[in-house]
């Protein structure tokens, strides 16, 4: 029986020195032997008597594959510490040596399954998992730690077998995939996941449970979308790199603004006709390339973006309108004005306490230049900016040198589009 995990053994003689941390774990292949018996037989003690063969703890790494044993674990065995073993952690404490043998990273129900079974072993009773032979670990063993796997075709890609538990960067780019792999979403170690040049049309939500996931490449596929689930999971507070360059996608949903961290995203020749309406709220966003879409204009918030390169190359981008488009309404609807209270006083709201319909016009509300928020009421106007004030390297967005284009703005009052008619001379 084995455990793959990482291990560091801590001698209890050695002074803590105040140290509160320990160091760090080793990877390792714990093994569950059959003990060796010794050169001259021993009388068998009455606990021994038809019960269970003594079984020894044998430690192997990838420099020392003979191991070093741990033997007479009935009664060397002092304590378990198993109060994070959901999360993969464990320790085991032995009397001789006086060492702690710290467990981490190992998948919690195979480390479960090898602790109940170290736990018979203590208790004196069979083992109902045959127990390994003891020998050095084979080289082999060592491959499930691999941190990186690069598949590049069809023929590599596997299909019996699973990923390597502990992969942080995996990429299977070429191998025809229609749907992501629903293995690849147990890699809970995984930073990096490229899936470009395959043919998927729809993501799982479930890609949003990779908890550590920094970079997303899913260039050159086929989706029409980005849900809005994604843009609500764990991604939130870790996706920070993003490649949907060379899809099928037409809009991003306004929620998308809610991937706080990202500094690079790349939206290349897909079929966009509108950028998330919020994008000024990606405070972190360095590198942004939207090339050869479909981008009429852009929006209100763009203004609040700080860049250092920017490519909207090839959109097919209208010259401002010379007049405004009006949609003011006196007095304000019900509507209109509990929807400007709630989000100008940062109200609290969710499809719990209110319709689910009035969540989406709540999410969507536009900004006025002022920083108030309207909803069906507003004027709505175009300028045209340059796009240095945003962005320190600027792609020229036409093959006359051009580096200005179109943006979309909204006043939640007359007084405020006269107030800033300034913009449209």
């Amino acid at each position: 029986m084995k455990l793959h995990c990482e291990v560091e053994v801590v001698s209890r003689h050695l002074p803590a020195l105040g140290l509160r941390n320990r160091g760090k774990g080793v990877r390792a292949v714990l093994s569950l032997c059959q003990q060796a018996p010794k050169s001259q037989p021993r009388p068998r003690s009455r606990d021994q008597r038809g019960g269970a063969s003594p079984a020894c703890l044998l430690v192997s790494t990838m420099k020392d594959r003979h191991g070093t044993r741990y033997e007479q674990l009935k009664e060397n065995i002092e304590q378990f510490f198993t109060k994070f073993v959901e999360e993969g952690k464990a320790t085991v404490r032995l009397k001789e040596p006086p060492v702690d043998i710290c467990l981490s990273k190992a998948n919690s129900s195979s480390l479960k399954s090898f602790l109940s079974a170290l736990r018979l072993v203590h208790r004196g009773c069979d083992v109902e998992t045959p127990l390994s032979p003891l020998e050095p670990v084979k080289t082999s063993e060592f491959e499930k730690f691999k941190t990186k796997m690069v598949i590049t075709s069809k023929k590599d890609y596997p299909l019996s077998k699973n990923f390597p538990y502990y992969l942080e960067h995996l990429q299977a780019s070429y191998c025809g995939l229609v749907r992501v792999d629903m293995r690849m979403l147990c890699l809970k170690n995984l930073k990096k996941l490229d899936l470009s040049h395959n043919h998927i049309k729809k993501l799982p939500a479930t890609i949003g449970d990779l908890i550590h996931l920094q970079e997303l490449n899913l260039n050159d596929n086929h989706l029409e979308s980005f849900t809005v689930a994604l843009c609500q999971s764990t991604l939130q507070k870790s996706l920070r790199s993003l490649d949907l360059s060379k899809n099928k996608i037409k809009a991003l949903p306004v929620q998308f603004c809610q991937l706080w961290e990202l500094t690079d995203l790349k939206l290349d020749d897909n079929e966009l006709i509108r950028l998330p309406f919020k994008i000024g709220q990606l405070t972190n966003l360095r590198f942004l390339s939207a090339a050869r879409n479909k981008l009429p204009f852009l929006p209100c918030e763009f203004k609040n973006l700080s860049l250092e390169y920017l490519d909207l190359y090839g959109n097919t981008f209208e010259q401002p309108e010379v007049l405004p488009v009006i949609m003011l309404q006196t007095p304000l609807t019900l509507l209109e004005s509990s929807a400007r209270t709630i989000l100008y006083n940062r109200i609290p709201y969710g499809s719990h306490i209110i319709p689910f319909h009035l969540c989406q016009d709540l999410d969507t509300a536009k900004t006025c230049v002022c920083g108030r928020f309207c909803l069906n009421c507003f004027i709505q106007g175009t300028t045209t900016m340059n796009l240095h004030s945003v962005a320190h390297t600027v792609v020229l967005v036409d093959n006359m040198g051009g580096t200005e284009a179109p943006v979309l703005s909204y006043f939640c009052s007359l007084s405020c589009y006269v107030n800033s008619c300034d913009m449209f001379k």
